[in-house]
């Protein structure tokens, strides 16, 4: 298979998938049904056109023969006359006139043969459009269920994905305020046991207060201290320098 064949065959393939796609078959079905019409027209404008030759081939024909008719009895007037030379030239009119009567018969008979078979083919087509149109009707029915259904399923698949997220969604918020609610619960044990007294500057001004009193009062201590050690080092130094 050559380059250009199978890159045909491939563009072909994808079209036709695009138009398998593209194709609804309610309208897929109105479109044959419109076109089996078409076709039981074109046969009944067939079955016009050869009814119409038939006919005016039998007129023809009908002509002729009242012509031999009327030669048939002008030959016998002539002959009685005692015209024998009218009457032969009447007789050979007549042939003449037969004749083309014999050789009319054949594409008689073939046109009435063609327009039986097209009143045939045409009983056919119309069976088979009737049939085409109650199943057309019904698949069209099935169609349109199978459609709605479709769209049904699609929400219901939404709406379930929808739920599934409502869900989640509910799930992550009742954690949270599980969560929210176990630390609300931890301040208050560890402020009903002190541990949280003193972290983040709640005190009241009280505390405060007490809180500055307690400070100053360790400074004056350390400081008390300190001075009580700088006399006691002065009266050390202060002996060995009289001692020397």
């Amino acid at each position: 298979m050559g380059l250009f064949q199978r890159a045909h065959e491939i563009v072909e393939a994808k079209a036709n998938r695009a138009l398998d796609a593209a194709e609804r078959p309610d309208e897929m079905l109105d479109l044959s049904y419109e076109k089996m019409l078409e076709q039981i027209t074109q046969v009944k404008r067939s079955l016009v056109d050869i009814a119409a030759s038939r006919k005016q081939l039998e007129l023809q024909e009908q002509q002729l023969q009242h012509s031999v008719d009327h030669l048939q009895d002008q030959a016998k007037q002539a002959l009685a006359a005692g015209r024998e030379d009218l009457a032969k030239e009447a007789l050979a009119r007549k042939a003449t006139a037969q004749a083309q009567i014999d050789a009319m018969e054949p594409q008689h008979q073939q046109l009435s043969e063609e327009e039986e078979k097209l009143e045939q083919t045409l009983a056919t087509l119309q069976q088979r459009v009737n049939q085409f149109r109650s199943q057309k009707e019904v698949l069209k029915a099935q169609y349109s269920a199978s459609k709605a259904m479709s769209s049904v399923d699609e929400s219901v698949a939404g709406i379930s994905k929808s739920l599934g997220d409502s869900g989640a969604a509910l799930q992550r918020a009742q954690d949270k305020i599980a969560n929210m609610q176990a630390r609300s619960g931890a301040l208050d044990e560890l402020l009903e046991s002190g541990a949280l007294e003193d972290v983040g500057g709640g005190d009241d001004d009280i505390q405060r207060e007490l809180n500055e009193v307690a400070t100053k009062s360790n400074v004056d201590q350390e400081l008390a201290a300190l001075k009580a050690q700088m006399s006691v080092a002065g009266e050390i130094e202060s002996g060995s320098s009289s001692s020397s």
